[in-house]
């Protein structure tokens, strides 16, 4: 059904501004945010998907990773940098521009 192709690439396909939204608000580990991500969002995005984001975001500057031991165990938590803040911002506004464009008239159409 093409609502259900619309949330899978809404989604899966575009997984970073969920990340960087979590990031926003505390720091991370990955999969600490697929779980944020489900509670906060109501899915729970690929554990491979989740690191490949996690690792570009990282590797393009807009998210930073230090290793903490947690419990004995070494833990990569990741934080939003000021890039990846504006990239969330461009992200919000692109989207606040499509919805307009998109929705804005459509009561009047239907």
């Amino acid at each position: 059904m093409p609502i259900e192709r619309l949330k899978k690439k809404t989604r899966e396909e575009l997984l970073w501004p969920y990340l960087l939204k979590l990031l926003l608000i505390e720091p991370a580990y990955a999969y600490e945010l697929r779980k944020k991500v489900n509670e906060n969002f109501g899915w729970k995005p690929p554990l491979t998907t989740s690191y490949t984001v996690l690792y570009r975001l990282e590797r393009k500057e807009y998210i930073t990773g230090t290793w903490e031991k947690e419990k004995g165990r070494p833990r990569k938590y990741y934080q939003i940098t000021d890039k990846g803040e504006d990239l969330l911002k461009e992200g919000r506004s692109y989207f606040k521009d499509l919805q307009e464009k998109l929705f804005e008239d459509l009561d009047q159409l239907i």
